[in-house]
């Protein structure tokens, strides 16, 4: 069993050619014996964005705070506090936050996917 806050994982910082203000944190993985999910909540700061990308999994995601919109399948969707998306497998997505303040997001992954 694990109870934590995600305010006291510490983050990953991606900020490069293809990631651009990004904290990650894993908040549950497989060093907590997690044997199905890996949930990571995602920090994306102003003019921020994930990497636009695919993959051989699915993932679920639910928004926290801020605003942002997803990339899936050519199409920019909006999303905002409350806001659910599922990522199937093998599609091409990407985040972005479109407002001043900072957008963060639960993303749950299979375990056996990378973490970070």
């Amino acid at each position: 069993m694990k109870v934590v806050n995600y305010k006291d994982v510490l983050p990953v910082v991606m900020d490069n050619e293809m990631v651009k203000n990004v904290a990650g944190r894993l908040m549950i993985g497989k060093e907590d014996h997690a044997k199905n999910f890996c949930m990571r909540v995602f920090e994306i700061g102003k003019d921020g964005y994930t990497p636009k990308h695919t993959h051989e999994w699915e993932h679920e995601v639910f928004v926290h705070t801020g605003t942002g919109e997803v990339f899936i399948e050519s199409e920019w969707y909006p999303l905002s506090k409350g806001s659910a998306v599922f990522v199937p497998a093998n599609i091409e997505h990407q985040f972005r936050n479109i407002s001043d303040e900072i957008f963060t997001f639960v993303c749950l992954i299979p375990s056996g996917a990378p973490e970070l």
